[in-house]
């Protein structure tokens, strides 16, 4: 099936503020055939994100940050997350402007070098946003440090850990962004070919 076997009968905005939220009244063409009873279906918009890794494999270390976040306070989670760098793409920007911006402001990291990992929709239930995951080459030697923009209400802690530590934060339960999760397995995968592509670089 595709876009032509939905039909939106209405659109109506519910709310327009960093998110907006819309209600559609549709229906949709049925596996079985013939067409569903018309349905409401609620959806939250904000644009699409980059979420970037930043890497050094010359220490074998990557950078998490830490902030609160109102959706793990909802969920009963610890408010304070730990997380990858982030950031919702604005209009003209590409996503690498973005992970090279969100890397400065957040972490304190210049990328040397930026590779792509995969895009998909974050919850298609309810939400629009597509996140692109990245890992980025940088040099930790500077990076950490609280940073964050004021106007944005911003109080990000950068951390840097050791790939180990990293994993071990995964594995106990203590880093629970779904999209960093996927960039610290990529990086497991890539890791030994990534410091071999650094050391020869150094020689």
């Amino acid at each position: 099936m595709n876009r032509d076997d939905v039909e939106i009968l209405a659109r109506e905005t519910g709310y327009e503020g960093y998110s907006k939220l819309y209600e559609y009244r549709l229906r949709h063409r049925l596996f079985a055939g013939g067409w569903s009873d018309e349905m409401s279906r609620e959806l939250l918009a904000r644009g699409n994100a980059v979420c970037v890794l930043p890497y050094d494999p010359i220490r074998d270390e990557v950078v998490l940050i830490e902030q609160f976040r109102i959706g793990a306070y909802a969920a009963g989670l610890p408010p304070w997350q730990l997380e990858t760098v982030a950031g919702v793409i604005g209009d003209g920007e590409t996503e690498e402007e973005v992970a090279c911006r969100e890397l400065s402001e957040e972490a304190n990291c210049q990328a040397k070098t930026l590779h792509f990992i995969c895009s998909g929709l974050s919850s298609s239930g309810v939400l629009s946003e597509i996140i692109a995951v990245y890992c980025a080459i940088v040099d930790t030697s500077d990076a950490g440090g609280i940073h964050g923009l004021e106007h944005e209400h911003e109080d990000i802690r950068a951390t840097v850990y050791g790939f180990d530590a990293a994993m071990k934060l995964f594995e106990t339960g203590k880093f629970q962004q779904c999209p960093g999760i996927i960039a610290l397995q990529w990086l497991a995968a890539n890791r030994e070919r990534l410091r071999a592509e650094a050391g020869e670089k150094t020689e």
